[in-house]
This record gives C-alpha cells, structure tokens and sequence, in this order.
C-alpha cells in the first residue's frame, strides 16, 4: 500500500474515532451548532452506525437534509447522573419540569406552528385530565418558570424555533407572544427510550398492571430474549452492556458488575473486544484488579469535567477527596467540619455557601460531585474513597531542606 494510501486510511480512522467520542458527549448534534463536527459525522456515518450498533446496540440516526444526527443511547441501568439542566450547568430539572417537558413534546405533535400561549393552554388541558399529574397553572409564576426551562430544553435540541419574540418573556408576563415553528421529527427523535411509555402496560387505557417499574420497563431491549435469552443473545446483552457502561461512566468497578459482566470482562474474548472498541474510538483503555476506564486524553467524549474550578462544589471535592483517600473512610459530619473550615479560611469564596446551614450543603454537593465520577462512595454514614480516587492523591514527597 502506497504512503499516501495509509495517510487516507490512517485519516479515515482518526475521523472516525473522533466522531465516536463526540456523538458520546452531545447525542444529539445539529449542523447550526457543530457544522464542523456534523460535515465528518454525515460523511462517515456508515461505519459510525456500524460501530455503534456492533459494540453498544446503540442506534445511529443521522439526517443530512434535516441537519442532526441522533445517537439513541439505551443505558444498562437506570441512573440519575446526567439529568436535563435549566440552562448550561445550571441546576437540574426537578419532577415538576420533567412532567413538563413530557406534556409539551406531546401537545408540539399536534402542528407545525404554535404560541406560547395555545402551547400552555394545551398543556393546561392535558394535565387536568391526565391521573397523577398536578394541574399546570400558568397564572403561578414558579409554574411559568418551570414551563419555560422544559421549552429551552426543546430550543436547545432544535425541537422549536421562536420565530418572533423570545420564551424568557413568559417569565415576567403571562400574556407575552412568542410564535414557534416545530420540527415534530425532532421532538419524536428525543425519545431514547425503546419501548414507547404509551406502550407501557396500565397505559392509555390499558388495565394491565406493570409489573415492572416504569423506568426499567421503558428500557426493555427485545433483541435481549427477555426472561429466556439464548446463548447467542446472553454473549450480545454482555458485550453492550460492559461496553455501554464503559463510556458512559467515568470509572466500571468490577464489583458492580452482575456475575454475567464481570465474567465478560475477564474473559479472552471480552478483553479482546474492550480493547478493541477503545482503540478504535480513540480512548486509552485503563485495566486494574478493580476495574476499568476509558480515557480521552483530548476530553471530546466527556458533558463534565474532573478536577476544574467549575463551581466551588468541585473545588471541595477535591480537597476532601485528598482526605477521604489518606485518611478516610469518614464520618460525614466529619467532612462536614471540613467544608465549613475552608469557609472560614476563605470566606469571599463560594458566596452561595456562606450562610448559615452552607457547610453541609457545600459537603454534600461535594460529595455527589465525587460519587458521579466515581470517586467517592457513601455507605450509611460513613464516607470512604474508591480506587480511582487515589490518582488525585496529593503528593506532598520530603520538605525542601537547605544546607547548613
């Protein structure tokens, strides 16, 4: 093969690897926002599809006349980890802007042009009449603002497009006009989920009760065989399920692992797959007795990052987890002390926190911070540091010394 051969595959692979770890962190891209990164997904989306498909079950979509591309991640189990967020970092969605959002993505179906305000009286309706779902009264200001927070979400994903006026206006004024265009492909491509909740036994009208709960009924993947998989069928939900959890968690202990996966994960084959989709995806594979992690070592793949001076929570957790690993496990009151220690130290630091009761919300912001990258693990009441946590030891090595 000529020299200029392999720069074309080498820069095919590279490519490839690179729109991998990208889809892994924005699932849902659009050509107004990365036009970039879209350019090389729609041209590369054969083998992208491929390899999402063979080594997570993950299903690619890619729309180049619609301009986005939606990877449908179906995680192994369900989790609260990277919930949906007011606004960029902002603070997550609660129950009542979940309930929201659902309502609105429903009644948007109904035509490709809306106001603000028809959408609210639709969701109004729809709310009264739905079992075990709070009235919507736009009156309520804590209700407009829970309403405009599930319409930004849908703005961010391209789902509507304000097309005269701005949604912040709802906020100050029920009355505020602001006209939508809706793209109904797209609010149907945001749901991940492979079983439909209309589908969901004791729905619509159906008098079956579920006998499962409803967040692990909605994740339900048929080519899994159910309860009687063959043995072809248990190796497939193996290897995705491993490899699943391998990119979208920070750290795969292998003690949380069922005894299928672990299995996997230590045999031949497993490791030789592992290995395999890490080097193709671009990431560094980390193998320890405890378990495994990928590593991005240019941060495409990854919504978050740790350490960064992203907020006072993720400063603490690395003080405290520079604690937790030399001399933990702790109570958590103990790292309660802590944190009102380094606002004492500090106090025009972490202004949100410098209150009374500011200590223990600073500590356990902290430590949701450090349980997310799995780093950290609460037990009861104690606290205690994982293994991955040791490479953010710091190391303090023999004082200077000056001669004499």
């Amino acid at each position: 093969m000529s020299s200029l051969a392999n720069q074309l595959v080498r820069a095919e692979k590279e490519e490839i690897a690179r729109a991998i770890r990208t889809l892994l962190a924005r699932p849902f891209l659009t050509a107004d926002d990365e036009p970039a990164a879209f350019a090389v997904i729609r041209k590369r989306r054969e083998p992208l599809t491929r390899w999402f498909d063979y080594f997570c079950g993950w299903r690619l979509v890619v729309e180049p006349r619609e301009g986005y591309a939606r990877l449908v991640k179906v995680g192994s189990r369900p989790t609260a980890t990277r919930p949906a967020r007011r606004r960029a970092g902002g603070p997550p969605f609660d129950r009542r802007r979940y309930t929201l959002l659902c309502l609105c993505a429903a009644e948007l179906l109904a035509a490709p042009v809306t106001t603000i305000g028809m959408l609210a009286g639709r969701v109004a309706r729809a709310a009264a009449v739905e079992p075990g779902v709070p009235p919507f009264d736009p009156v309520s200001a804590d209700e407009r603002a829970a309403f405009v927070d599930a319409l930004e979400l849908l703005e961010r994903h391209g789902a509507i497009t304000p097309t005269d006026g701005t949604t912040d206006a709802y906020l100050g004024d029920e009355e505020a006009k602001v006209l939508y265009r809706v793209d109904t492909t797209r609010v149907i491509r945001l749901l991940a989920a492979p079983v439909p909740p209309s589908r969901l036994p004791g729905a619509a009208g159906d008098p079956a009760a579920p006998t499962v709960a409803p967040a692990v009924a909605l994740t339900v993947e048929a080519r899994y065989g159910g309860d009687e998989p063959t043995e072809t069928q248990r190796a497939l939900w193996a290897r995705h399920s491993v490899i699943r959890r391998l990119l979208d968690e920070p750290v795969v202990y292998r003690d949380e692992l069922t005894p299928a996966q672990a299995a996997y994960a230590a045999s031949l084959t497993g490791r030789r797959m592992i290995r395999r989709a890490a080097e193709e995806a671009g990431f560094v594979l980390e193998e320890r007795a405890e378990g495994l992690l990928l590593v991005d070592t240019e941060a495409v793949a990854t919504d978050t990052r740790f350490p960064d001076d992203g907020g006072p929570a993720k400063v603490a957790a690395l003080l405290l987890l520079d604690l937790l690993v030399t001399a933990g496990p702790l109570p958590a009151g103990r790292l309660d002390e802590e944190a009102a220690e380094l606002l004492r130290r500090f106090p025009q630091w972490a202004r949100a926190y410098q209150s009374d009761g500011g200590a223990p919300r600073l500590a356990a912001d902290a430590l949701e911070v450090l349980a997310m990258f799995g780093l950290a693990r609460r037990t009861g009441d104690r606290v205690a540091a994982l293994p991955a946590g040791a490479r953010y030891r710091v190391d303090r090595g023999p004082a200077d010394t000056e001669d004499a």
